[in-house]
């Protein structure tokens, strides 16, 4: 059992959990997530691990309430118990010095640019980080992230706060104005996916995250297969980082949709049963 040792509300359907999980916590690189359970009847739901704390035995997770599982997750409190966690899983990001390097977050994928971003900076690169959001309301880990940056900018779509619009405006204007060496992007499946075709022309090399529909976590169920350069991959196992200019982001896409309605349906199941 994993106890929950934080629980913070970040925005109304984001909640930041840390995690008593010390053998997970000792081996967590960036880019890499755990598969839970919150109980034996639960569903497994990967998550990116936002902060490996070794020395307290932590791993902080940062969880959009989007579903059951997700929802049930959110009314956990301080003390509380998780039954499962298995990680950490996948292959860390490629973290070395490039030079000037652009990190881009979106949404809830803000938490998992921030690990990226940090390391990065670390490693001795000038690092530039974009985060973006449909309004101020649902912008998240802004410290953290202005922290580990030379540059820091902020988008949102209504104007909220920052530069109204997209965080692709804002890198076709750093593109045009500077030499960037190297572009990490983690959020939308569809921002990702513009994220690469700015880039391309260019030819910076790009990085990002996929979060298909993932079960196993450990390649055996084939869930969570991609196209990447024409070659089926599976995200758990060789990912989830790829190079953003090789991702079949349409065939993501549509991948993503196949369960929408029977996730409805259980959302809507479970929330009626909490009422």
């Amino acid at each position: 059992m994993y106890r929950i040792v934080t629980k913070r509300t970040l925005t109304p359907d984001v909640k930041l959990f840390e995690v008593e999980a010390p053998a997970v916590a000792r081996k967590a690189k960036p880019g890499q997530f755990i598969v839970l359970r919150i109980d034996e009847k639960g569903e497994r739901i990967p998550i990116t691990i936002v902060d490996p704390n070794a020395k307290d035995g932590t791993i902080t997770l940062i969880v959009q309430e989007v579903g059951k599982t997700t929802k049930k997750l959110g009314t956990m409190k301080e003390g509380d118990k998780i039954a499962n966690i298995v990680g950490p899983l996948g292959i860390p990001s490629e973290i070395k010095k490039y030079g000037q390097v652009v990190v881009i977050g979106g949404g809830v994928g803000i938490a998992e640019a921030y690990p990226e971003a940090k390391a990065l900076k670390e490693a001795g690169n000038r690092v530039i980080c974009i985060i973006g959001a449909r309004n101020k309301d649902l912008l998240i880990l802004e410290k953290e992230m202005r922290e580990v940056s030379d540059e820091f900018y902020i988008t949102t779509d209504d104007g909220t706060k920052g530069r109204k619009g997209f965080v692709t405006d804002v890198l076709k204007d750093l593109i045009s104005q500077k030499k960037i060496d190297h572009v990490s992007a983690i959020g939308p499946t569809i921002m990702m996916k513009v994220v690469s075709e700015v880039t391309r022309p260019h030819g910076i090399k790009t990085v990002v995250n996929l979060n298909p529909i993932m079960l196993d976590g450990t390649g055996m169920c084939g869930v969570c297969r991609v196209t990447i350069g024409g070659e089926t991959k599976f995200a758990c196992v060789d990912g989830p980082s790829f190079d953003g200019h090789l991702v079949d982001f349409d065939e993501l896409m549509a991948r993503q949709k196949i369960y929408l309605k029977d996730e409805k349906l259980s959302t809507e199941i479970y929330e009626k049963q909490e009422n």
